[in-house]
Parts: C-alpha cells; structure tokens; sequence
C-alpha cells in the first residue's frame, strides 16, 4: 500500500482523530492507538456490540487496520515506553486531540520530543488551534458551525437553525485536514529532512465553508440573508416533500438542467426565467404543490432518464445496502471475525493501481499492549509489573 513506510502514534479519541488515522490506515500507514486505560472514550461506549459484548460499532469501525495499546500518561514509565516507541520502532508521526498544553505536561508535546527525534511530524488537532483567545475552550461541531457564521445563512427564514445528523466540522475538517498536513509534512521531510508541527483547527477549517455566500460578502460587506441566496433556499435549489411524506432532492441550477426540470413538471414556460426567476417565491409554492402530487417513487421514475440533477432523499437502508452505485463503488464492505460478519464504511478514495487491505476489525482498547511491550524488550515479568502498578 501507499503508506505501509508511516508509523504514526494516535493519542486521539472521538471521531476526528480517529477517523484521520482510520484514512492513514487504510492506505497501509503502521497505526499504534493509545488509549488511557482510566479514560473512557465516549464513541466507543454505546450500542449496538458486536457478539464479544468488548467492541461497539465504532470501535470495530475507527480501530480496523490498527494496532491499540493502554498506557497511563500519568506514570513516568509510560513517557519512557511512547519515547522508545519513536526512538527505537520508527513511530516517528504524531496525532494527538488534546487542548494545548496538555502533552506538554507529560514532556510529549512537539518541542520535546523534537530532541529526542528532529525530524518527527507532530500534528495537533483541536477545535481552535494552538493560538488566538479561543485556543483553550471546548467545543463540539455544532460550535464550529456556529462561530463560523456558517449557520448564519443555511436555515430558513424565521426559524431557529437546526442541528446536522453528521459531524461535518469534525470529519470534513478536522479528519482530512489531519490527513492533508501530515503527508504534506511527510512529503516535505522526504525533501529536505525536516519534520513539522501541523497546527489543525475545526473552527479555521469551517471559515471556507462560508463558500460562495462567505466570499461574496468579503467583498461587497452585504451579509447573505436566509433564504435569498441561490443555494441556501433563495431558488428552486431545495428540497421538496412528496404526496408519501418522503422527500426530493432539486439540483437544477444549470440552463439545461432547470430545461429538463421544467419539462418533466409540465412547465415549459418557467424554462427562460430560470432557477432563480424574480417570482421564485411564487413558483416554488407552485413547485412544492406538484410534488405532492406524486410519491417520491412516482417521482424517481420520472425524472429517471431526465437529466436534471433531481434526486430522492434516500435513508441509510436505501442508501448503504440497496443503492447499485454504492455496491458497485464498492462503498460499504462486510468484516468477517470468527462466525460473526460486520458491515462498515469502505476506504472512499480509489486507485488504479492499488487497493486497501482490511486486516481487521478495531479491536478493544489495549488489546496489543502485552505484544506491544515484548516487541520492545520487556520480560513478561516487567510487564505483568507494570499492570500491577497501573502503567497499562
């Protein structure tokens, strides 16, 4: 695989780190988890188990093709063990997600261990960077996309803005904005010797997000309103509900698009106004009167060979197990361990040349320390000591 020369140690838990190192692994990169055997992580303690009541859903998921170890950072002799992990084993790429300061308190912050290993790439992801008045507070996706002034102008008028059914700050920034600086580091180190500390922030990463309105207003100074853009519910550009409750997706922005809509609704005289004509408002209320006149599978059938960018909100069943594109995209693959066969996300980056190997499922936190510590030397009396005296 691509990466199979990267040994990173992932501090990280929750979903973004996490997910960064899952991407990493997959692509063949030699992932070590530390977990701290005190410190439960909330992704991982929820339903639904798999069959060794050990394992959720999302540890089998963010821990496959990953190595886990426990280890109290509290105690000195886990610093000595992460020290010769880098030193002695090449794990020479760092992911951590705490608030800043944190691995500075147990000498494991990029400045120190830069001594020890010059060159180590030592990415830090938090929800506000290492700088700026913000650094030190807490915070969750719904916070980044609301400091953000995303969530200024996506939700209708009068109404409060409403939560996402996904972490979009945590994985679109903070997951691959991880991946993105760690092998631009990689790729610098390889050039010129140097390693480098990545600075990722959830909240840095969701200022882009603003996009066109965002980039709009930093010209002109108008702020976008709600729903008086083209994309934010100002135009045809919506989603609608059927005459079964179930709902459509319109994506007819282009000329020939919105041609193809107005067609299939019956509405050729809408066609030269286009999506975003003057009287939208009034044709909207028209459109959202046509939906639901049909059921949502009514509708699919119609606009099946229509070529207009129209498409039926899907739920996961439809979505992850019955769509054709999905399976033949080979999106979702089942994990066979023992008698017992797992369904998770697939790698969603594809080469020509290469394809990802899925060794196994995320295993229970601290399942390969024991190997882990006899790999670097220890008898297994000093490391039945160690789990007396709490190190792991």
């Amino acid at each position: 695989m691509q990466l199979s020369d990267l040994k990173i140690l992932d501090f990280s838990t929750l979903l973004p780190g996490p997910y960064a190192s899952l991407m990493l692994a997959d692509m063949g990169a030699q992932v070590l988890k530390i977990s701290a055997p005190d410190r439960p992580d909330l992704v991982l303690q929820s339903p639904p188990y798999l069959k060794d009541g050990k394992r959720n859903a999302h540890c089998a998921w963010l821990g496959r093709n990953k190595e886990t170890i426990s280890l109290n950072l509290k105690e000195e002799q886990s610093i000595q063990i992460i020290k010769r992990l880098i030193v002695e084993q090449g794990y020479t790429i760092i992911l951590e997600q705490f608030r800043p300061g944190v691995m500075a308190k147990f000498d494991l912050d990029y400045e120190s261990l830069q001594k020890i290993c010059p060159d180590i790439i030592y990415c830090s992801l938090t929800g506000y960077g290492q700088s700026g008045p913000y650094k030190d507070k807490a915070g969750h996706d719904i916070n980044y996309l609301s400091l953000s002034g995303v969530m200024s102008h996506s939700c209708r008028k009068g109404e409060t803005p409403s939560p996402y059914g996904v972490q979009i700050a945590d994985l679109a920034i903070g997951s691959l904005h991880s991946v993105i600086g760690i092998l631009a580091a990689v790729h610098h180190r390889e050039k010129t010797g140097q390693g480098d500390w990545i600075d990722v922030s959830m909240m840095d990463g969701m200022i882009p997000f603003n996009s066109l309105n965002g980039c709009d207003f930093l010209l002109s100074g108008k702020e976008p309103g709600r729903e008086d853009d083209l994309l934010n519910g100002g135009s045809a550009y919506d989603f609608y509900s059927t005459k079964d409750g179930e709902s459509i997706s319109v994506g007819s922005l282009e000329p020939k698009f919105w041609k193809s809509f107005c067609t299939v609704l019956g509405k050729p005289e809408w066609i030269t106004g286009g999506v975003d004509a003057e009287n939208i408002k009034e044709k909207k209320e028209e459109i959202r009167q046509i939906f639901k006149s049909k059921t949502r599978k009514e509708w699919e059938f119609l606009f099946a060979k229509a070529d207009a960018c129209v498409e039926p909100v899907k739920n996961l069943r439809e979505a992850l197990l019955e769509d054709e594109h999905i399976k033949a995209r080979e999106l979702i693959v089942t994990m066979k361990e023992d008698a017992e066969e797992v369904k998770q996300f697939a790698m969603p980056i594809h080469f020509t040349n290469t394809k990802p190997i899925y060794r196994h499922m995320g295993k229970a936190p601290g399942s390969d320390t024991e190997n882990v510590l006899t790999r670097l030397g220890y008898a297994k009396e000093d490391i039945h000591k160690m789990k007396e005296k709490g190190i792991y």
